[in-house]
């Protein structure tokens, strides 16, 4: 029954990206199991990065079950709609009920997408990753798909207007080739070359994007350390302490 829900749902994101005449390009769909279940751990930098993400699996024929804060599933709207396509909600405060259900979905061959930096990062760089995303790999005996977007916090970021308008906003995805979570390895060791392959990725998408901002007002989307005017990391964490 969830599908009636979640290719309707593709559908209409399809149409919608014709509409706002987005330029995709996807590479790596193919490192994507075409059975079994599988981790896909993404960078976060937009609201709408699970969608370019779910996009990537579906060359594969996967439909993925993402992580997500348990208050999108209390929208009016937004909540019947993830709840249909069988997404996973997250209540920060009771952890461990999110992380059986994900281990549950794991080891009935779904493709579980996790965000294990746990947050959008506004500095638009890799904040450090929580090591969940691992210790499922670990248990369920599936492996990590590392995986990286850009282009997509021009669309819809924190603390930014949305962007949904004939933009031809280019987005790039790259999926890499799967990292093994063997179980007799820490987890936290495991984390960490999940973090760096994704890394990675981060730095071919933004190698490979066609545009660069237009002018100085224009800089707001590109990271501090490639010339934008992105808060550093640095200046978030003092801010986060004022």
């Amino acid at each position: 029954m969830a599908e009636l829900v979640y290719r309707p749902v593709i559908g209409f994101a399809r149409t919608m990206f014709k509409v706002w005449d987005l330029r995709i390009d996807c590479r790596g769909s193919e490192n994507i199991p075409r059975s079994g279940g599988a981790v896909l751990v993404s960078n976060h930098i937009s609201y709408l990065d699970f969608i370019f993400d779910g996009l990537a699996a579906l060359p594969q024929n996967r439909l993925v079950r993402f992580m997500a804060k348990e208050s999108v599933f209390r929208h009016r709207i937004s909540g019947p709609l993830m709840r249909g396509m069988k997404h996973i909600p997250v209540d920060r405060s009771q952890g461990e009920a999110a992380y059986a259900h994900a281990l549950d979905s794991l080891k009935s061959g779904e493709v579980v997408g996790v965000f294990p930096e746990a947050t959008i990062s506004e500095s638009f760089t890799l904040k450090s990753f929580k090591s969940g995303a691992a210790r499922l790999a670990q248990e369920a005996g599936v492996p990590l798909i590392p995986m990286a977007v850009w282009g997509t916090q021009r669309l819809w970021t924190k603390g930014q207007p949305r962007n949904f308008g004939r933009s031809h906003t280019p987005v790039t995805i790259r999926v890499g080739e799967a990292l093994e979570a063997p179980r007799d390895q820490y987890a936290g060791a495991i984390t960490r070359r999940l973090r760096e392959r994704v890394q990675e990725l981060l730095e071919a998408a933004q190698r490979a994007y066609p545009v660069r901002p237009r002018d100085a007002q224009d800089t707001w989307w590109m990271p501090a350390h490639l010339g934008g005017t992105a808060p550093t990391p640095e200046d978030l964490r003092t801010a986060g302490a004022l």
